[in-house]
């Protein structure tokens, strides 16, 4: 949780008239042009913008507030990462985290020992699992379950939150029994042979145990909070784009801007019609607390994910021709939800994974825009598979893949046995969908996949995963240049949430968000740059986050 006390560090202070100089340092930032820019020092202003930049053999001001002595190490600007879910990133922290268990009876143990030392919870919640890493050809089961969660409910999503695993307990709080129906865009799994629910429930068959479960207390959404905080500004990540953000969510946020314990800057994107309209009413609000919250617009969901087979497909499941996955609504009834936001002024993303998810989305785009004119910015979240026919459509009405590197290194494998050997061409297809002109943003999908930007740009130039495999890269082709990679992290974000006057380089003008680093983005091997450390994370001119300092932990914003 945020501590009370503020860093000591005199860069904390509001800088006086003269502003603050940073000096001596290897800077590297986006040029606006596809390339980069070197600089060995800048200027910031008493409104924590960049003022001046500063190249070998310029004149620095004699007259300044402070100078930060860069010792000569890199400076690169604030990552964005925009597409994260923020709360989630700080609840599964508080909560039951699989995402390192390795097999299913490892799964079970972690389970049973969070069970026997949190004995008050009414209910084990948690997530972060994946049967497709444990090398299970099935999704687990509410008996296996039963056996280490002592008849207390137990609801646990799956890391792509796209499916949970319940008990038997938690199944007879929610009321899902043998006649209990297939919600649209949503499955209950049975048991072989019988009607009866086997444990896991997908996409909108979900929201049957989520309603029952025990809803989080403001306090605990605030400690929630503070602890994904505190995660995006040791990683670097200056702003999120927080996607399906609740009236909740938005309070949370707010409740910390007033306590001036709001460090990073979020852009919210509300979670259906109803949070748009609580949030935003007549359409999105401005910025507010020094450019660190606003609400641009609405996150919509076409269909699930490929690893519970709920990605809309083209054509069936390589490996279960039963199934093209659950579309959570109908064309017609995405046009309406898409169109009820446009008509507001509100920015547009839908979740799409599957080709045929894509496809539908890129069909809606195409149809509203003739109706909704001007400068949309249509966002399509994830683009993971889509048919190469389709790719060139990206570009036809300004639509912005916002997609996630560290999907393809987690998720190659699985992939190549949801889709088959044929359908891999426009798979994770960053290249191919830039080169018609789209926008890319990149992002981590945290939870789902760690804040950990510097690791999403060594996926992006290799293609490789974290053991360096496979040689030469998956689908090489697909690898980008070291500046397309930086730039959709930092540039190219910066344009997805209309904030590209305020953010992604390290320029006049634009708000000093920066970090110290030990690699350089531009020559360090994928290896090394995945292992990048952050030394400091400065937002709006200020220190946020110290590694040296604070220890991680960042203190109240002054």
């Amino acid at each position: 949780m945020l501590s009370g006390t503020a860093l000591a560090s005199p860069a904390l202070a509001a800088p006086a008239l003269d502003g603050v100089l940073v000096d001596n340092v290897e800077g590297v930032t986006p040029d606006g042009r596809g390339g980069v820019e070197r600089f060995e020092g800048f200027l910031i202003d008493p409104e924590g913008k960049i003022a001046q930049i500063f190249h070998k053999g310029d004149k620095r001001p004699k007259k300044v507030a402070y100078k930060v002595d860069g010792k000569g190490r890199i400076v690169v600007p604030g990552m964005i990462d925009a597409h994260g879910h923020v709360m989630a990133t700080g609840f599964a922290k508080m909560t039951l985290d699989l995402s390192m268990a390795k097999s299913l009876d490892e799964a079970l143990s972690r389970i049973a020992a969070w069970t026997a030392a949190h004995p008050e919870a009414p209910w084990i919640l948690g997530g972060g699992w994946n049967q497709a890493s444990w090398g299970l050809d099935r999704m687990p089961t509410a008996a296996e379950l039963d056996k280490v969660t002592g008849g207390k409910p137990a609801w646990l999503m799956r890391i792509d939150g796209h499916a949970g695993w319940a008990n038997s307990a938690a199944l007879s709080a929610a009321g899902v029994t043998a006649t209990t129906a297939d919600p649209a865009g949503g499955e209950v799994l049975r048991v072989a042979g019988s009607k009866a629910p086997a444990g896991v429930l997908i996409d909108a068959a979900t929201a049957l145990v989520e309603k029952k479960r025990p809803k989080p207390r403001p306090e605990d959404a605030d400690t929630a909070f503070g602890e994904a905080q505190l995660q995006f500004l040791a990683a670097g990540v200056t702003t999120v784009a927080d996607m399906g953000t609740s009236i909740e969510d938005w309070q949370t946020f707010r409740r910390a801007s007033d306590k001036h314990q709001l460090r990073m800057r979020i852009v919210a994107y509300a979670g259906g019609i109803e949070a748009m309209q609580l949030i935003g009413g007549p359409g999105p609000t401005p910025w507010i607390d020094d450019d660190r919250l606003k609400m641009n617009g609405i996150k919509l969901y076409l269909d699930g994910a490929l690893g519970s087979r709920g990605a809309w497909l083209k054509a069936p499941y390589a490996d279960d021709a039963g199934t093209k996955g659950l579309p959570q609504m109908s064309s017609t009834q995405l046009g309406n939800l898409m169109s009820r936001a446009a008509m507001d002024g509100f920015q547009v993303a839908v979740h799409a994974i599957g080709d045929e998810a894509n496809a539908t989305v890129l069909d809606s785009i195409e149809e509203l825009s003739q109706t909704y004119k001007g400068d949309r910015r249509w966002r399509i979240e994830h683009a993971q598979i889509v048919d190469p026919a389709d790719i060139p459509r990206f570009a036809r009405n300004g639509v912005i893949a916002s997609m996630q590197p560290q999907h393809e290194a987690s998720d190659r494998t699985m992939a190549e046995a949801r889709l088959g050997p044929q359908r891999l061409a426009g798979a994770y297809a960053w290249k191919s969908i830039a080169a018609t002109g789209a926008k890319l943003a990149f992002g981590s999908d945290t939870p789902v996949e760690p804040a950990h930007p510097f690791e999403g740009l060594a996926v992006a130039i290799s293609r490789t995963g974290a053991d360096g495999q496979p040689m030469g890269g998956w689908q090489p082709q697909e690898i980008l240049t070291r500046e397309a990679a930086l730039g959709a992290y930092t540039t190219g974000a910066a344009y997805s949430l209309f904030a590209e006057d305020r953010l992604g380089r390290i320029a006049p003008g634009l708000r000093a968000d920066f970090l110290f680093v030990d690699e350089d983005p531009m020559t360090a091997a994928p290896q090394a740059l995945r292992g990048t450390h952050v030394l400091e994370t400065w937002i709006g001119g200020r220190l946020a986050w110290s590694a040296a300092q604070d220890g991680g932990k960042a203190g109240v914003r002054r």
